[in-house]
């Protein structure tokens, strides 16, 4: 068993880090925000008090941060992780962020001495809870090795991508077509009502035909049909409108680096962006359906 230190215990990292201690491993973790921290302590991860003490000792830091501002203060700040942990840790960042913080990080840990990989993660606070999630781990071959037996517990499939920063790419472009198959799960669930199709009927022809996708699957955004969806509970969040945004516009800025033009793509973000403009950052974001059905008000369309 593993001692690990764990950086962010929000809504993915405390279930991320309570299925770590579940298989044995000791916990201390760290969150700027002291009840993420007390909430984690109930699952059983040890409180500390700074970074410094969430990775002293540990066989592996884990960090899980909203931003790669975050990542990058957590890593290379005075107090950071790289200030602080032994260099035989192993550091895995599970946060998704852009790659031009990812391969910074990359850099800086081999710079230190450090072995460290990209391991962005979907499944959302369900597949965290569950221990279910989709772990995409890029960097050295060995690193990516070792990091695979940490995560096990936390998973239900590990796949190495490649060298540093594939991780991260994987994700942003996974997260890209997530929300691309949303915003059209909406349009066809609203067009569906409007033309008098039953909506469960509906469902149940997409879900088994071209249509079918995992955000019809699990977060159709219509109420009553599947019970994992958000729209059963008035679009309290499972994934925030404002983190969809941050998502996608991570895989707008990779493609204006790399000349690809993402014209649906553009547009679904510029979908997420009414929902954060109209105050419903810390809505779910299959909300984007309130803007297809005209229930968010005109004037907060741009």
């Amino acid at each position: 068993m593993a001692a690990v230190g764990w950086i962010g215990l929000g809504n993915m990292g405390g279930f991320m880090s309570a299925n770590l201690v579940k298989a044995g491993h000791t916990v201390r973790g760290y969150d700027v925000n002291p009840a993420a921290v007390a909430a984690a302590h109930e699952h059983g991860v040890e409180s500390a008090g700074s970074i410094a003490d969430a990775v002293s000792g540990a066989d592996v830091v884990f960090t899980m941060l909203p931003k790669g501002e975050h990542a990058r203060a957590v890593y290379l700040g005075e107090d950071g992780v790289l200030a602080s942990a032994d260099t035989r840790t192993l550091l895995v960042d599970s946060s998704t962020i852009d790659i031009e913080s990812a391969q910074e990080l990359h850099k800086a840990a081999a710079a230190a001495g450090y072995r460290f990989v990209d391991a962005p993660v979907s499944g959302g606070i369900s597949g965290a809870e569950a221990g279910t999630l989709t772990f995409m781990v890029g960097g050295e071959a060995d690193a990516v090795r070792d990091a695979a037996g940490y995560i096990d517990p936390m998973a239900g499939n590990i796949i190495p991508t490649g060298g540093a920063t594939t991780g991260q790419a994987a994700k942003i472009c996974n997260n890209l077509m997530l929300f691309i198959n949303l915003a059209g799960a909406a349009e066809g669930a609203v067009l569906a009502d409007r033309l008098g199709l039953d909506k469960q009927v509906f469902w149940d022809i997409a879900s088994v035909s071209s249509g079918d996708s995992w955000a019809l699957r699990t977060w159709y955004p219509m109420p009553g049909v599947v019970a994992t969806a958000a729209s059963n509970n008035d679009f309290a969040p499972t994934f925030t409108a404002e983190l969809a945004n941050k998502d996608i516009n991570l895989a707008i800025s990779a493609a204006r680096d790399t000349g690809t033009p993402l014209e649906i793509g553009e547009h679904v973000q510029q979908l997420f962006q009414r929902l954060v403009d109209s105050g419903q950052s810390s809505r779910d974001c299959s909300m984007i359906v309130r803007l297809v059905d005209g229930t968010l008000a005109a004037d907060t369309r741009t």
